[in-house]
């Protein structure tokens, strides 16, 4: 049980650092309030599962290579830009006091996945992270083993996941419009400035 709680405490620790999903999270959070906050949050982790179990059994490596690496960075560069601008524009149109819709339920949890799951950063995080672990526990503790530590680090991931989207939603239910509006300004530049490190990151592989 030991073993297990120290996975967890490591799965929260792995989603804690400021990352595009995180920046989406409170971008949602703060305009829609928890749901939407949360199920970004559950679309990024069925994406992470998806890359720990490939990690798993071994089938991840193809991930890894230069083409699959440039398309991923220049997918993940398009989404996040555009996800940025349509925000600071949403922000504008609140600002004008026109109204603004909001999305569906089933909206932020396909945004969650797809900007995990298009990610490079969380393809080469998982590789590099997870495939240590991987490495490691089957010859100190066998197979069995292994599953169970990678269920801690899910299950800190989803302890990060609700904590984040309860973080930004608070902004959304007792922060006052000035608040609202700069957060949301700075997750939606947030967002902007992580998509420009993405085509930077594609325009490097393209050159070398």
């Amino acid at each position: 049980m030991n073993a297990f709680l120290t996975y967890v405490v490591l799965g929260i620790s792995l989603s804690a650092p400021v990352g595009p999903v995180n920046a989406a999270q409170l971008e949602k959070g703060v305009r829609f309030g928890f749901l939407h906050a949360w199920l970004v949050g559950v679309g990024a982790m069925i994406a992470d599962l998806f890359y720990m179990l490939l990690i798993y059994f071994g089938i991840a490596h193809f991930l890894d290579t230069p083409f699959m690496k440039t398309f991923l960075w220049l997918f993940g560069c398009f989404v996040l830009l555009y996800t940025g601008i349509v925000s600071l524009k949403s922000l504008k149109l609140s600002k004008s006091g026109e109204m603004r819709e909001s999305p569906s339920e089933m909206s932020s949890f396909r945004f969650g996945f797809f900007m995990a799951l298009t990610s490079p950063l969380t393809i080469l995080f998982w590789l590099g992270i997870y495939g240590s672990i991987l490495a490691q526990s089957p010859q100190s503790h066998g197979h069995g083993q292994a599953l169970w530590h990678s269920l801690g680090i899910f299950v800190g991931l989803m302890i990060w996941d609700i904590a984040m989207a309860l973080f930004a939603s608070s902004f959304h239910r007792f922060g006052n419009p000035l608040i609202l509006q700069i957060t949301s300004l700075l997750a939606g530049i947030s967002l902007i400035l992580f998509g420009l490190y993405f085509g930077y990151q594609a325009l490097l592989m393209l050159a070398g």
